[in-house]
Formats: structure tokens, C-alpha cells, sequence
């Protein structure tokens, strides 16, 4: 594993690791997600199996030592353990003045998902392990929701409301979130050999490349930034989108001027983010006649069921529009 910022980890979860970008072909924010989350499950089992005094700073726990030895003194109720130190005692926001304790099942259900795969490759993969503690356990229960978005009038509202220097630049990337529905990480890793015609090049998740059309208007957005920054030279002068001190735009950058340009056109900037936007283009696709399967391809999801969850806001947008209807309140009397 190339990465030194992986230094505080045992070789047992390096291998993993590398297993996972170089076999697996995961991106890597995945990997440091895997990370992350693993090197705070081993944390906690060194712990509690080494019996260290309740008050230890969890973070402080050197996990170097972790072998296959130790791995294989973890139990299922240890898992049950972890799971409810992070349900009842783990600090939510840890930077906060008020620090709440314990995390939403989201997130618990994230970090069992780690674990699992952490234990597939020891038990399956590479069979070092005969034993699974994890394989017959059920992730958290997720309250679902309805994702948020924007509707067709605030979309306009929004777009209207992009001035400043980078007006042009910032337009666009407002025009392909709400287009063409690509996520901030596959935005910021835009090239310019990337745009074509009327098409983008989009590398996803597990570097998986798609094809995304662009409408005219996203054209025409498009068109007019690239004069605009053929004129600048970037660290990485591939990049489609560069940022101020001329490096790659930065998926934090995107973040914050989708935010800026959200509280300029009077929308609620704490509900609304350049993730919703991507749902604003998949539900403003699904809402004008798109079938669910073209939307799963524009988005770039390998599961349908993904894909999916927007046609419950295309349904609720069809019965508001059922019972709009003037028809739907007539009273007929019955002889």
C-alpha cells in the first residue's frame, strides 16, 4: 500500500486494504472509508480483549500488533459490543461545544459493512480465518426518506442567481449537477479531454465509466466556460475545473459554492447541497416521462433498487397532481 497515511495499521488490514484498490478496483475515498472505520473496530477490540482502564482515549490505541492471532479471539457478542459502544457512547460530532453521544444506525450500519467485508476476505478470499463472527449479522434498521431536491422553479431561482468572477465556471458545474446528475467526486475529476460534443466522459464508482448526455442548455454552459479556461494554466491543466490558487477544484470548493450560490438565490443552504442536486436531476428526469432503467444508466448505479427510490417522489408528485385536478373534489350525488 503505497499510501504512508496507513502507517498506524496493522499488515493484516494493509493487505486487506490493497486487496481492495488493486483487486477490487475501489476508489479511493472507499479505501478510506475501510480504513477509517476498521481501525476504529480494531481500536475498540484491543480495548476491551487487553482489559484497558474505561477512560483510554480510544484513538490513542496502537493497533500495530494486530494479527491473525488476535483477530480470531473476536467473538459475535464483541461485534455487539462495538455496536453499541457506537449506538450509546461514541461521540457524533467530536469537534462540537455541546458532543453528543452515540451515531445514527446509517453510520453503524456503514462501519458493520466494513467489518463484514473486512472478515469475507480473511474467511473467503484469502482463507486464513475458518470462522466468521459477523456473517449472520443484521445491519441497524434505516429510517428511509424521501431524498430532498429542488423543484423546476427553484432550479431557475438558483441558476438566475450565479454571479460573481467565476460566473461561467460555476454556472456550468451547477448545469451538469442539475443535467446530467454527476456526483461532486466524478465532477471534480472531469478532464478536458473528457467533454465531447454533447457528451461527458464520467469515470464513477470503482472507476467505472459512463457516457452522459448533456441538453442544450448544459451545452451552451459548457461552451461558453471553455474559452474562459483555455485562458488559465492549473497545476494539472487536465483538469476541467480548476480553482482559485489554479489547482483541480476541490470537491470541498464545489461544496462550498454550491452553497454560496444556494443562500444568493434565497433557498435553504442547510437542506441543500450539491448531492441534492443529483437528486434534483433524477427526479426531474423520472417526473417528465424518463424510465427508471435510463436513470439507473445517467446516474450510474449498479443497483436498480438505488435507482428506485426516486419513483416514490415521482409517485407523490403524481398524486399531488391527481388531486389538483379540479375533477378529483366534485361530489356526485347517488340516487
Amino acid at each position: 500500500m503505497a499510501r504512508t497515511r496507513y502507517h498506524d495499521c496493522p499488515q493484516i488490514l494493509r493487505e486487506f486494504l490493497t486487496y481492495h484498490e488493486t483487486i477490487k478496483g475501489q476508489s479511493s475515498q472507499t479505501i478510506d472509508e475501510y480504513y477509517l472505520d476498521l481501525r476504529m473496530f480494531l481500536r475498540f477490540m484491543v480495548l476491551m480483549k487487553r482489559e484497558m482502564p474505561y477512560d483510554t482515549d480510544l484513538d490513542s490505541i496502537d493497533i500495530k500488533a494486530v494479527d491473525l492471532d488476535f483477530l480470531r479471539t473476536i467473538t459475535t457478542p464483541d461485534i455487539f459490543d462495538f455496536l453499541a459502544y457506537l449506538a450509546n457512547d461514541r461521540v457524533k460530532y467530536e469537534d462540537s461545544s455541546h458532543p453528543e453521544a452515540g451515531i445514527g444506525a446509517s453510520a453503524r450500519a456503514r462501519k458493520l459493512s466494513a467489518i463484514k467485508s473486512f472478515y469475507k476476505y480473511l474467511t473467503v478470499r484469502t482463507k486464513q480465518l475458518s470462522v466468521n463472527p459477523v456473517q449472520d449479522l443484521e445491519f441497524p434498521k434505516i429510517r428511509k426518506s424521501l431524498p430532498k431536491y429542488l423543484t423546476l422553479e427553484q432550479c431557475t431561482q438558483l441558476l438566475s442567481a450565479v454571479q460573481g468572477p467565476n460566473a461561467k465556471r460555476d454556472f456550468a458545474i451547477l448545469m451538469l449537477f442539475l443535467n446530467c446528475g454527476i456526483r461532486r467526486a466524478e465532477l471534480v475529476g472531469l478532464n478536458l479531454s473528457d467533454v465531447y460534443e454533447d457528451r461527458i466522459r464520467v469515470v464513477g464508482k470503482g472507476n467505472k465509466e459512463r457516457i452522459v448526455f448533456m441538453g442544450a442548455a448544459c451545452k451552451r454552459a459548457i461552451d461558453d466556460y471553455l474559452p474562459e479556461r483555455s485562458r488559465v494554466v492549473l497545476s494539472d491543466n487536465r483538469a476541467l475545473f480548476g480553482s482559485r490558487d489554479k489547482n483541480r477544484i476541490s470537491v470541498t470548493a464545489v461544496h462550498r459554492l454550491v452553497k454560496k450560490h444556494m443562500l444568493a438565490a434565497g433557498l435553504d443552504a442547510s437542506q441543500l447541497s450539491a448531492h441534492k442536486l443529483r437528486h434534483t436531476a433524477a427526479t426531474l428526469m423520472l417526473s417528465n416521462g424518463v424510465d427508471v432503467k435510463t436513470v439507473q444508466e445517467v446516474l450510474g448505479h449498479e443497483n436498480l433498487n438505488t435507482t428506485q427510490i426516486y419513483t416514490h417522489i415521482e409517485n407523490t408528485e403524481l398524486r399531488i397532481a391527481s388531486e389538483a385536478n379540479p375533477i378529483s373534489k366534485i361530489k356526485i350525488k347517488k340516487n
